[in-house]
């Protein structure tokens, strides 16, 4: 461990620098991928064929490697222990919903070989959006922490960007307990 820490102490990459572009990654990815699912989503309801690099798909993953892009900057942040706070907070929120979309879009992936065409409520989309949830949260506070900068402007999209996310995770989960089956064939 001592090793990595001082691998990445030597990378000459400011903190403030990763910091902004982890808020830019966080904000914007899980717009992007949440896009790309609302067309995704569209195509199953005009019964287009599905296949794995649809250019639905491609957006999607476009915003995942995004995040993950975002997630993976924060672990230098972490490891090199030059985070504290509401700012550490957010960048644990990053690399936790970085890893929840990662590992469900996998698991996604592994469900549709099996069962098809899914709707919108699967066991592995709701892990995918809570994901959504948690990177757009950590985005908007590290967004918080950089709110005296010119990155000040990004705030009410990440602020609503979180509350749309959220709002979508709930509804399905009100899908799930009101019974309602959501499969489209």
């Amino acid at each position: 461990m001592k090793l990595v820490s001082e691998f990445l102490n030597s990378i000459p990459i400011q903190t403030t620098t990763l910091v902004s572009l982890i808020s830019i990654l966080a904000v914007f990815g899980p717009f992007i991928s949440v896009s790309g699912g609302f067309w995704d989503a569209t195509n199953h309801l005009l019964n287009d064929p599905e296949y794995f690099w649809s250019i639905q798909h491609m957006v999607v993953y476009f915003g995942v490697s995004l995040v993950a892009s975002a997630g993976f900057l924060s672990m230098f942040l972490l490891i090199k222990k030059s985070v504290h706070g509401i700012l550490k907070t957010g960048i644990l929120l990053v690399v936790i919903g970085a890893a929840i979309q990662l590992i469900s879009g996998f698991a996604d992936s592994l469900s549709h070989d099996v069962f098809g065409i899914d709707g919108l409520i699967s066991w592995s989309h709701q892990p995918l959006e809570l994901g959504l949830v948690l990177a757009s949260l950590g985005g908007f506070l590290v967004l918080k922490n950089k709110e005296h900068t010119r990155l000040k402007i990004l705030i009410p999209f990440s602020i609503i960007s979180f509350l749309f996310f959220t709002t979508w995770l709930v509804f399905n989960f009100a899908l799930i307990f009101g019974h309602t089956i959501q499969c489209i064939y």
